[in-house]
């Protein structure tokens, strides 16, 4: 049984664009892993993603905490995406593992070809385009086996990763696999409310400071965010490891991949120069234990969060920093550069 994924109100979403307010828009694949048309097998799916993408992240830190690496296949799209010169047109998504990287002036080696549908694509686009629908967007979970698409919604895909693990093939025992959306009502109501309100303010909310043109939509945007990073370091305030208490939840893998590109990346690209996470020493913290998790830091990778967002800037240029305190991701090996009050 999934979740009925927290989503972005559609009411007079064109008129809002119009207005310049940035509106996401509603995944429209939607089949249930485990039913009857998409049973839960080892080897069966895939996955297509972006690890620029936070989105992405989410679904591949759910792989990879669940021990399910060896059951999941997964490619992984280039982080730039096609320009105005491209022969198909420009922001799509693209398999271009040859291509050399402006940052590391070689090709970048987690990038991979289509290797799913046996149409060896090269676009996310034509992955869509198969199944006549005009959607663009990853992640994908894939049924190699019906050479479908089941599902594009991240919030869905990794509550179904979690609740089909053992079916699907974990390599990791019960006893040291996560549960992200535990059986227990209160704290999934918690995890449920953490959600919104993460969804609304910092995952999305992001994306509002960043892409909207218009400056009040902007100025909202940013005050929730700041407003609710505040919120989340005062409930990290009284000890606990994780948002919940003691357990790594769902929760907590939903903000991982927006804190992790906001020191680097959103301070800058998203306009979110308020402060850094550095300057909340509780949510700093807590980024630092979960990126400590087992294959966390293997999963998240930064050289793609740079190129990807500001190689998509007027110029694009990547800028070199942030070197202070210490460079990142190497900082988030650190948590006692967390900046106490008055610093």
């Amino acid at each position: 049984m999934t979740n009925k994924a927290v989503e972005e109100p559609q009411t007079n979403a064109e008129n809002r664009r119009q207005k310049g307010e940035f509106v996401r828009g509603v995944s429209g694949f939607r089949a249930t892993l485990g039913d009857a048309d998409h049973p839960a097998e080892t080897g069966r799916y895939h996955l297509f993603v972006a690890l620029n993408c936070p989105w992405c992240h989410r679904v591949t830190l759910a792989r990879t905490l669940l021990g399910l690496q060896g059951a999941i296949t997964m490619d992984v799209a280039y982080p730039t995406r096609t320009d105005g010169d491209d022969p198909e047109g420009p922001n799509l998504w693209q398999f271009a593992p040859e291509r050399i990287s402006p940052l590391t002036g070689a090709p970048l080696p987690e990038c991979t070809f289509e290797r799913a549908t046996g149409q060896n694509h090269r676009l996310i686009r034509d992955i869509y385009a198969a199944e006549g629908a005009e959607e663009r967007s990853v992640p994908i979970l894939y049924d190699k086996k019906t050479q479908r698409i089941v599902n594009n919604e991240s919030a869905e895909i990794i509550r179904m990763l979690d609740a089909q693990a053992e079916a699907l093939g974990s390599t990791l025992p019960e006893h040291q696999r996560p549960r992200l959306y535990p059986d227990d009502p209160a704290l999934q109501t918690a995890i449920d409310t953490l959600n919104a309100q993460i969804y609304a303010a910092i995952n999305n909310g992001a994306y509002k400071a960043g892409f909207s043109s218009d400056q009040s939509t902007y100025d909202a945007a940013f005050d929730l965010y700041f407003q609710t990073l505040n919120e989340l370091d005062q409930r990290l305030s009284d000890g606990r490891d994780f948002l919940t208490g003691a357990q790594f939840t769902e929760a907590d893998l939903r903000l991982f991949p927006t804190l992790y590109r906001h020191d680097p990346v959103y301070y800058l690209r998203m306009k979110l120069n308020g402060a850094k996470i550095l300057d909340y020493p509780h949510l700093w913290r807590w980024l630092c234990r979960v990126h400590a998790l087992q294959g966390v830091a293997e999963i998240s990778a930064l050289t793609h969060c740079r190129q990807g967002y500001f190689g998509r800037s007027w110029n694009r240029v990547i800028p070199r920093g942030p070197f202070q305190p210490m460079p990142y991701p190497e900082a988030y090996n650190h948590p006692e550069l967390a900046r106490s009050a008055g610093q």
